[in-house]
């Protein structure tokens, strides 16, 4: 959910600097080793390529200690709301629903938008976003395909009042649409290409593709680990800037959507259907979406789209300070380390 030309100027920052290191050289010898990085991750391509370089020994290379932990989606916020968690992977939209009540975090890195894996998939016979009329929706309700259900309603001349929404976790919406409890569902991949699989005659009657930009997709640090482990933090996007240049180069794609697959457990052949509806950024790309403009092509544009519909769905009371939850500067600086390298 662009091919960008330059780096942009640095995203003022939320106000958290790094920490800076007062041991003496005796302290720091006698120092406990840093604990390793608790990350949360789950099915979604953008997120599964970090399979790449946890197989590749690409994070003990650059000298940062992580640790990836597989959730599905929900689960994987409530783990970092509960603080389990240093960080976690999910939508811009999705971070501010996890920061109302009071788990804040930063985003550091923008992994990639939506581009067609988001998708509302309808019954045979409904064969529009007009069609769900007085229809019934199986979604995670508050979450990121609700969202994107309402602006899809908005760009039909609809309301949300014209559906039913039915609350369905994510990983159970093919089977609530195959079993006709729903007559359509808001899901992403590889859920979305299940249940269109599985039901005879449905199809995608909207995708992320018909709103580019509307869903980023996120790795979300809390404020303390940020400010206290800045530096690992760099070197986790370094290697996250590795694994995308990998994943988007044709010559090894086959090798990591086998790696991805193997840790969603799906197929290779059917994961790789998913890969052109996740647009991948460059390091360079994804710098540009910290820029400060109020648009579909910045975090903070389509931040503030989610938040205005997060308020007025009551998912939360207050608008959130969008700004406050983002911060380009580390992705800035791991670039800049890159280039001089070269």
């Amino acid at each position: 959910m662009k091919r960008m030309l330059a780096i942009a100027a640095v995203l003022a920052t939320v106000g958290l600097t790094p920490s800076k290191d007062n041991l003496t050289v005796r302290d720091a010898a006698a120092a406990p080793a840093a604990k390793p990085l608790r990350i949360a991750f789950s099915d979604w391509p953008g997120w599964t390529a970090f399979e790449v370089g946890i197989q590749k020994g690409w994070f003990k290379e650059a000298g940062v200690d992580v640790q990836f932990d597989w959730f599905e989606y929900a689960p994987s916020m409530d783990a970092f709301a509960a603080g389990k968690v240093d960080a976690v992977m999910m939508t811009m939209g999705d971070a501010l629903v996890t920061g109302a009540p009071g788990a804040r975090s930063v985003a550091i890195l923008v992994t990639d938008y939506s581009n067609g894996n988001d998708m509302i998939v309808a019954k045979k016979g409904v064969d529009s976003i007009k069609a769900l009329k007085g229809k019934s929706v199986g979604l995670e309700t508050g979450l990121v395909e609700h969202l994107m259900l309402t602006k899809a309603l908005e760009k039909n001349g609809m309301k949300e009042s014209d559906v039913k929404l039915v609350n369905v976790p994510t990983n159970q919406t093919g089977q609530s649409l195959a079993s006709g409890s729903v007559d359509a569902i808001g899901a992403w991949q590889p859920n979305a290409g299940q249940a269109l699989k599985a039901v005879a005659g449905s199809k995608a009657i909207f995708t992320s593709a018909d709103m580019p930009g509307l869903i980023y997709d996120l790795v979300c640090v809390t404020p303390q680990s940020l400010k206290t482990r800045r530096a690992d933090w760099v070197k986790v996007i370094k290697v996250w800037n590795r694994i995308v240049t990998y994943v988007k180069d044709p010559a090894h794609q086959a090798e990591a959507v086998k790696m991805m697959a193997a840790r969603a457990g799906v197929p290779a052949d059917e994961y790789a259907k998913f890969m052109p509806g996740t647009r991948f950024l460059t390091p360079e790309e994804a710098l540009k979406r910290f820029e400060m403009k109020d648009n579909l092509d910045t975090l903070l544009g389509s931040g503030k789209v989610a938040d205005a519909f997060n308020v007025a769905n009551k998912v939360y009371k207050d608008a959130q300070p969008v700004k406050t939850y983002i911060d380009g500067s580390l992705s800035k600086e791991a670039l800049a380390k890159e280039m001089v390298a070269k």
